[in-house]
């Protein structure tokens, strides 16, 4: 147990150290996560503990704590299996202790791995190891060869054989020695050229570029690691890593040779022999993995954020909305949805190619819009999107002539596909095809893009880049953080959220989630969060966690409707106490205006509280109700369409951020492709990340450089365009 608190005491130190951040935090934190608490929990209602780390840090300690602690477990395990081949020694013992990187420890273990039958291996089995030795020993004078005569055998016939094997032993040793190897890689890390060539230059493909080319280890972008990675898999690239031997080779005759002795010569063969036949490519394999290793890391990164900003788009509030699932043969499907997302109507017209029945699906349109009053024509970016937005935008056109105010917008429907034809889709709606559940989903994505959004597996809304090439559970274990990070940040409405939704509140799992729906179903509305306690499965702890993220409109309490957790409410009334009010005063001007002119600190001394609960307490009583997403600018409504042909260099428009990805951003100008902000023509300034400067679902205003409407590529700008916050 002590031995226990000291390697976490030690990791602590150690991740302190990395991140910048003050030892008693992380130590807090980590207590915090080893007691199941969750990285959402953690970072609203235990700020006094952390000292107010956010989230990303909070999940930062968690990563190098799980790296450090698995780092200390394969310690263990390397240093019994030395152990249990009776060659650990107390020198070896420390070297694995001092070890901060898994790759360390991987180099000490190497020579005490069991091996396959190497040359080495086969020339020590052959008795050829003491005459290594005296190769080593560099004698001043004598003969190599009158030493070597002296291990003949049967097996040894010849003396140039024995000396082989003898600087096989030599060359082995020399690659598993763990100085070595890290100097090695240290060294083609800094020096080395990521190479690639054609395998056949005749053939022509997407990886063409790269047919011939070549770049430093230490500059390639991510993307184009992946992108390289593809090629080679798919066989068209041939890749190496390239590096000036000579440098090497030097200083290991430096380090592991002694000039002028008899056997100089023949120790320096085998240290070249070691490092172009064993260390070079197995460095060349560590460095591979590391730069695919990073590259993962900075897809997932990339998606990780696209997919966070997609998930926090505001909500379109209070509009009846007509949902159309666009489509050629098949016809655009329609559903029409009411403020609250249910469905009223469902049905297809046929305004595409190939049947082109406009004046009917106008007709059919026009009965819909004025039945149901229709605000706003949702319509999806797939396949037929741009002919139905055609359509659209001529009928709100007709229309808006005879007083109605219509306008259009286009949603992203990655995903939508996925939706429709899960179990969750077929539960929710039995009695209706694929596309038309497809066409409800595009029409509540505008309505609350986070809680239709959570109904599909994040992987599958495609707001990243090369997402298909990284390993699929790191990839959906860092985007289902990301999903539970925004549901908990915006909270959920514990009366109308799906049990898909639920699921990613704080401390509650699938099967809770469908007991709460099963309980509102069987019990009616949730009248307070004490109730929360009566659903199975839903114990104390779980409580604890999920409480603050679910919001009860209208209910006993005004407290439940807000991010004040259960646990700070008696503290909140004495603070309503002090300031002379009631409860029901909660949103006035008269309570907004002492809340504002208190002193935070002073007040939290007098209750005894912390200032940041203090302060989350406050900002929750100034603006109950308050939905962060509401912050954030509106969808682009639109009433006229574009088409690439009336795009001219030099054009001004407003487009929506689609995609973000390592090399710039892709912008929906409304034309059929999406046109792209290159990462040079983001800024004026240096942009290092693409990230830094836009988000997805961000509003921007872009000039038109260039359209190649062959190839439905459209270039553009927003160098020296004012930006709208």
């Amino acid at each position: 147990c002590c031995e226990e608190e000291f390697q976490i005491l030690d990791i602590v130190k150690t991740v302190a150290g990395e991140l910048g951040l003050p030892e008693k935090s992380v130590e807090n934190t980590v207590k915090l996560l080893d007691d199941g608490n969750t990285v959402p929990f953690i970072a609203r209602y235990r700020k006094e503990m952390t000292g107010e780390l956010d989230e990303t840090q909070i999940r930062r300690i968690e990563e190098q704590v799980g790296y450090y602690r698995n780092l200390e477990q394969r310690k263990e395990e390397v240093i019994r299996l030395i152990d249990e081949q009776g060659k650990l020694t107390e020198e070896i013992k420390e070297q694995i202790n001092q070890a901060l990187k898994l790759s360390e420890v991987e180099d000490i273990y190497r020579p005490f791995r069991p091996k396959r039958k190497t040359r080495g291996s086969i020339a020590r089995g052959r008795g050829l190891e003491p005459l290594a030795v005296y190769l080593l020993s560099f004698p001043a004078e004598g003969s190599p060869d009158i030493e070597a005569a002296k291990y003949l055998t049967e097996e040894v016939p010849a003396v140039e054989e024995a000396l082989q094997g003898a600087m096989d032993i030599i060359a082995e040793d020399t690659a598993d020695d763990p100085k070595v190897r890290g100097w090695v890689r240290d060294y083609t890390r800094k020096n080395g050229y990521l190479v690639t060539r054609a395998k056949d230059p005749d053939q022509d493909s997407v990886y063409r570029m790269y047919y011939e080319f070549k770049e430093p280890v230490a500059k390639v972008p991510s993307h184009r690691v992946l992108a390289i990675n593809r090629g080679e898999r798919e066989e068209f690239l041939h890749v190496s890593i390239d590096v000036e031997t000579e440098p090497v080779i030097s200083w290991l005759n430096q380090n592991y040779a002694k000039e002028g002795a008899v056997t100089t010569d023949l120790v320096k063969t085998a240290l070249a022999d070691a490092y172009k036949r064993l260390i070079a490519p197995a460095v060349e394999r560590d460095l591979r993995g590391e730069l695919t290793e990073m590259a993962h890391e900075q897809a997932i990164n990339v998606f990780s954020k696209n997919l966070r900003n997609l998930l926090l788009q505001p909500p379109v509030r209070g509009k009846m909305v007509l949902g159309v699932d666009p489509a050629y043969r098949t016809g655009c499907k329609w559903a029409v949805v009411d403020q609250t997302g249910k469905l009223l109507e469902v049905g297809v017209v046929y305004p595409t190619p190939p049947q082109q029945r406009i004046e009917e699906a106008e007709q059919e349109f026009a009965r819909v819009i004025k039945k149901y009053e229709i605000d706003v024509i949702a319509i999806g970016n797939g396949t037929a999107s741009r002919e139905t937005e055609q359509f659209v935008a001529g009928l709100i056109q007709k229309l808006n002539k005879t007083g109605l105010n219509l306008a259009y917008v286009i949603v992203s429907e990655a995903g939508a596909s996925v939706y429709s034809a899960s179990n969750l889709a077929i539960k929710e709606f039995p009695d209706l095809d694929v596309s038309q559940r497809s066409a409800v989903s595009i029409a509540r994505r505008l309505q609350d893009p986070l809680a239709e959004l959570v109904k599909i597996e994040p992987k599958a809304i495609g707001v990243g880049q090369y997402q298909h090439d990284v390993p699929a559970k790191q990839l959906n274990e860092s985007l289902a953080k990301v999903v539970e990070s925004a549901v908990n940040y915006v909270g959920v409405d514990l009366n109308t959220a799906s049990a898909a939704l639920l699921s990613y509140v704080s401390g509650i799992n699938a099967t809770v989630a469908e007991n709460i729906v099963h309980y509102r179903e069987k019990n009616g509305a949730f009248r307070n969060r004490k109730q929360l306690s009566d659903v199975p499965r839903l114990g104390p702890k779980a409580f604890e966690q999920c409480a603050g993220f679910l919001r009860i409109n209208d209910g006993d309490n005004l407290l439940d409707s807000t991010p004040i957790h259960p646990e700070s409410y008696e503290l909140t009334y004495k603070l309503l106490e002090l300031l002379q009010v009631d409860l029901a005063e909660v949103g006035t001007d008269a309570l907004r205006s002492k809340l504002s002119g208190l002193d935070v600190e002073e007040t939290a001394e007098k209750l005894g509280a912390g200032v940041p609960t203090l302060r989350d307490i406050i900002e929750a009583l100034l603006r109950p109700g308050r939905d962060p997403r509401d912050d954030l600018p509106q969808p682009v409504f639109r009433t006229d369409v574009l088409s690439i042909e009336d795009l001219k260099p030099g054009m001004q428009l407003k487009g929506v951020v689609r995609n973000v990805v390592d090399f710039g951003a892709f912008v929906d100008i409304g034309v059929k492709n999406d046109g792209l902000v290159h990462i040079s023509e983001l800024s004026e300034k240096y942009v290092k990340n693409p990230l830094d400067v836009v988000a997805v679902g961000d509003v921007v205003t872009v000039r038109v450089l260039s359209v190649d409407a062959e190839k439905g590529r459209i270039a553009l700008s927003m160098k020296g365009i004012p930006q709208e916050d």
